[in-house]
């Protein structure tokens, strides 16, 4: 049985997508099957993995109109894509019975096949991302070195327990990590002090640095480990990796 993580964080800018895809991919590098769902409508993980202009999307699959279907990657790495009509999806349901768990019922089925199944939340806290909790086991939040960051923190930290009380009572933080970490500017190191008091436990000891080839990678539609994995990008994505193989 998978464990289905959400990467979550409604403030835009946090490199949640590229978290996501190069996750996934770090985590298949160490031997593991990985399904990563694009779950935002401005389906950023699809298109950066060179998946665009879909015909089966995992917006299709929440209207029923059909059942999931996975694309392969590379082998054991698959991916459920996603298109803007997504963005409409929150009316459309508004009204379903059961809104709250159709992404769970339809991973249900999945969860045999794959390790990990990674989900790319929106950046928002509507009906996208509260599906994304539901069906979820744990959930990743990726943060920006900026005292900005914590700012509306506590927001989704808010949401999360009310989904665990009421929707998902087996739902927990597995953890924070840092990006765009340059550890030269004293306000970084300032910044990470600051959230390793708010999350003693949480906290994960990697810290994705700041590094160009993160950003050059989806121009290519790959993934950091296949553009460049001598990178800083591509050693601390599988440093994180390695890390969140030790959790239980």
């Amino acid at each position: 049985m998978s464990k289905v993580i959400s990467i979550s964080n409604h403030k835009g800018g946090v490199g949640k997508t590229t978290s996501c895809i190069n996750i996934g991919a770090g985590l298949n590098k160490l031997g593991k099957k990985v399904l990563l769902v694009d779950l935002d409508p401005q389906a950023n993980l699809s298109q950066s993995l060179g998946l665009t202009d879909q015909e089966r999307t995992i917006y299709g699959a929440i209207r029923g109109e059909y059942k999931l279907e996975p694309v392969g990657v590379v082998k054991g790495l698959d991916v459920l894509p996603s298109t803007l009509d997504l963005s409409g999806a929150e009316v459309e349901l508004s009204g379903e019975a059961g809104r709250e768990y159709i992404l769970r019922e339809l991973l249900e089925p999945y969860r045999a096949s794959y390790s990990y199944i990674l989900i790319d939340s929106p950046p928002s806290l509507g009906l996208l991302t509260i599906n994304s909790l539901t069906a979820s086991d744990e959930v990743l939040i990726p943060l920006q070195a900026q005292y900005l960051a914590l700012r509306g923190l506590s927001k989704l930290l808010e949401v999360i327990d009310k989904i665990k009380k009421r929707l998902n009572k087996e739902l927990r933080v597995a953890g924070v990590f840092i990006t765009q970490y340059d550890n030269r500017k004293i306000l970084n190191r300032d910044v990470v002090t600051t959230i390793g008091s708010h999350f003693k436990e949480e906290l994960f000891t990697t810290r994705i640095r700041d590094n160009i080839a993160l950003a050059e990678a989806p121009t290519q539609g790959v993934d950091i480990f296949r553009y460049n994995p001598k990178s800083y990008g591509a050693e601390d994505y599988l440093s994180l990796c390695k890390e969140i193989l030790k959790q239980k």
